[in-house]
């Protein structure tokens, strides 16, 4: 495709992505993570024309005016659409295949300053929920989902779900990596309210197990500490 057509493309995508545009004005004025991508394609083909110190100029406007920071040398592919934007950050060596949705405070970032490959490939069709952290030369595979604030420092294999700090793979087809998974940034699990809980129940059984082996008499205590875990479960389910 011609940097033309794919621009056109680009200001096709709210349409499909975003039920909230309701008119072309609002796409002018409300879309920084469109227009940071538009100013990336013009940046990144002076770039690779040998035009670099121009195309950082640009680059340089561009972040000023969308709040976006994405290097000209980055790789990205058709139909890539990063949600509101602010604070994106899309590193040198960063690969984005096609029909990735980036959603704002994203960092695809590095974990070093050698030279050569330093930052992640995503593939395509996969999702990166707010805040996230993909960092480093690491694979996001095809139809991914990146749960919101997690900080991703391994390979995510195809058609998976990985959330938590750092990320943990926590669904996974391990069959058709064309298989793409409907799931909402709101349903995935809270990984350490469950880590709590499991710790909770695990040191009552402890505790348990002493009091049964010792004799030990720590009623007093026990009662209060019940009513610590019992305030603590109540608040973590009404979330």
């Amino acid at each position: 495709m011609t940097l033309l057509q794919l621009i056109k493309e680009d200001f096709s995508l709210p349409r499909a992505n975003d039920p909230a545009l309701h008119s072309s004005f609002e796409l002018i004025f409300n879309y920084p993570g469109v227009w940071a991508i538009v100013n990336y394609r013009i940046a990144n083909k002076l770039y690779t024309k040998g035009w670099k110190r121009f195309s950082r100029v640009l680059n340089g406007l561009s972040q000023f005016l969308t709040n976006v920071d994405i290097h000209p040398c980055a790789t990205i592919g058709r139909r890539v659409f990063i949600d509101h934007g602010f604070g994106v950050v899309i590193g040198e060596t960063t690969i984005i295949e096609d029909d990735v949705l980036i959603y704002q405070g994203v960092t695809l970032g590095g974990v070093n300053l050698t030279k050569g490959k330093r930052h992640p490939t995503i593939k395509s069709n996969s999702v990166i929920g707010a805040g996230s952290k993909v960092l480093g030369n690491i694979t996001i595979g095809e139809n991914c989902k990146i749960g919101a604030n997690s900080v991703v420092v391994k390979n995510v294999p195809c058609s998976a779900t990985a959330v938590g700090v750092p990320a943990r793979v926590i669904k996974s087809t391990n069959a058709d990596c064309n298989e793409h998974i409907e799931q909402n940034q709101a349903d995935l699990p809270d990984v350490s309210k469950e880590m709590i809980v499991y710790l909770m129940k695990r040191l009552s059984v402890v505790e348990k197990a002493l009091k049964e082996q010792d004799n030990i008499d720590i009623s007093k205590e026990d009662k209060e500490l019940e009513e610590y875990y019992s305030n603590f479960i109540d608040s973590m389910e009404t979330k």
